[in-house]
Formats: structure tokens, sequence, C-alpha cells
């Protein structure tokens, strides 16, 4: 049996995740209006994906079927914001029935950022559906782990 080192810091933070989460599913728009007047269920929210290196946050945000000048992205120090809105394409079909299951509307997600970065070096590509940002630390976030030596 091997001894595992209770960090409560780091469970402090996955909660704060797991909160925001919840707020941002809570706060996503449950019911938008469809071209013909009638209410439609809609929930969407960008899946995303964090991965922190030594120098940076990289961020990846799945948002298929818009043009990058649909989206509007904005960098704190401490989290990133991305909106946009998909607009209705109008069809009608006189014969048999349309059915449509795309997503229309507007939608906003707030990513909290684990560390504080440089949002003044930010870059961003966006191709495929996918917004990829890198996001660099602040000077004092990479250097916050720092090695003694006891000899």
């Amino acid at each position: 049996m091997s001894l595992v080192r209770w960090q409560p810091f780091r469970e402090i933070d996955a909660l704060q995740r797991e909160m925001n989460q919840l707020f941002d599913e809570f706060l996503t728009p449950s019911m938008m209006r469809r071209g013909d007047g009638r209410s439609s269920a809609f929930s969407f929210a960008p899946a995303a994906e964090l991965e922190e290196t030594p120098d940076a946050i990289h961020l990846r945000l799945e948002i298929p079927g818009l043009d990058a000048k649909d989206l509007d992205v904005q960098v704190t120090a401490d989290s990133v914001s991305v909106s946009g809105e998909r607009k209705t394409e109008t069809k009608t079909e006189e014969k048999g029935v349309f059915r449509s299951e795309f997503r229309y509307g507007k939608f906003q997600r707030v990513i909290p950022l684990p560390v504080r970065i440089n949002n003044q070096n930010v870059q961003a590509e966006y191709k495929d559906g996918i917004l990829s940002l890198m996001l660099p630390k602040v000077e004092e976030e990479k250097n916050k782990v720092v090695k003694v030596n006891l000899g």
C-alpha cells in the first residue's frame, strides 16, 4: 500500500471547476425562438480541452459550422470568454416533413484559467471548426516551483 499525499488546494480547484461547469450549463439559454415563432429546446456550449505546459495554457474549443467573423473571443488575465451566433437558414418544404437537429442561436462560454496569463501575447487559430488558443503564462507563474538544494 502506498501513501498518497493529500493536497487540499487541488481538491478546491477541482470543486471550483465543477461549480463553474455547473453554472455554465445552468446559465445557457434553455429555450430559443425558431424562425416560425415556436420554441425549441436549445442548450449549446462549445466543448473545451485545456492543457497546461510549463510556459503556457493551450485551450481548444469545438465550434463547428461558424466562420471566424461570427466569433467573439475575449481574454483576461484569468479567463477566456467565447461567444457567437449560429444563424438560421430559412427553408421551406412543400411536400413531406422538414426536420432539423441543428442548433441555432447565440452562445457564450466563459472558461476560468488555472493560472494567470499574459493576455497581450495570445495566439489564436480557427480551422475546421476548432478554435485553438495559446495563452502564455506570466513570468511569476512560470517561476512558481523552485528547486532548493540541501547540500
